[in-house]
């Protein structure tokens, strides 16, 4: 595998071959062998609830442990220290059948001690949608995100060839394909979980 230079990604978004829209300002946004994403304005955050656990074998929908924000322009999201929340790039990131991509927080948030992703950093080939960041505070201090802000970067990898199914394809479970704001959990929808609750 090659990661794409920014001579390389200019190219991919010239042809189409990759899609970021909007890129509002490429000059800025576009770093040596990444981009940088901004953050969308909304977020979701756990609710305090009395269960034990989050548990993928009850039927409960995943989205009743959450509560949406909507963050207007200028407003601030507060993440505490211990705090996850979700939300969305600001842009919508479409993916050839070739290239994988990978979401890594910027240095600058990092010292501040926010992290962009806790685990879901890959994004899979013909992905097509807004990019849901996973957002935790493992600081000491509260910090204040604002839509718009540059929070993350993409870095683009070649894969050795295109991929057979790639995210999307109708014999793939690709629950996550065309979202447009934060989703919670689908892993009750994995079909190891379903099998076992109908056994």
């Amino acid at each position: 595998m090659a990661i794409l230079s920014d001579r390389d990604i200019k190219k991919c978004l010239k042809t189409g071959e990759i899609l970021i829209e909007p890129l509002e300002n490429p000059e800025r946004q576009i770093q040596p062998s990444s981009v940088d994403l901004r953050i969308g304005n909304e977020f979701k955050g756990f609710r305090i609830i009395r269960k034990p656990c989050i548990d993928p074998m009850d039927k409960t929908d995943m989205d009743s442990y959450m509560e949406s924000f909507y963050i207007n322009d200028g407003e601030p999201f507060i993440i505490h220290p211990g705090e996850f929340a979700l939300a969305t790039t600001y842009e919508t990131v479409k993916l050839p059948d070739n290239l994988v991509a990978r979401v890594e927080g910027r240095s600058s948030m990092g010292r501040l001690g926010i992290t962009m992703h806790v685990t879901a950093g890959y994004i899979d080939p013909g992905f097509h949608g807004r990019i849901t960041l996973e957002i935790s505070n493992i600081g000491k201090m509260p910090v204040a995100l604002y839509t718009g802000q540059r929070v993350c970067q993409i870095v683009f990898e070649t894969m050795t060839s295109p991929s057979e199914k790639p995210y999307g394809h109708p014999d793939r479970d690709s629950k996550y394909m065309g979202q447009k704001r934060p989703e919670t959990s689908k892993i009750k929808h994995d079909y190891e979980i379903v099998n076992r609750s109908r056994s």
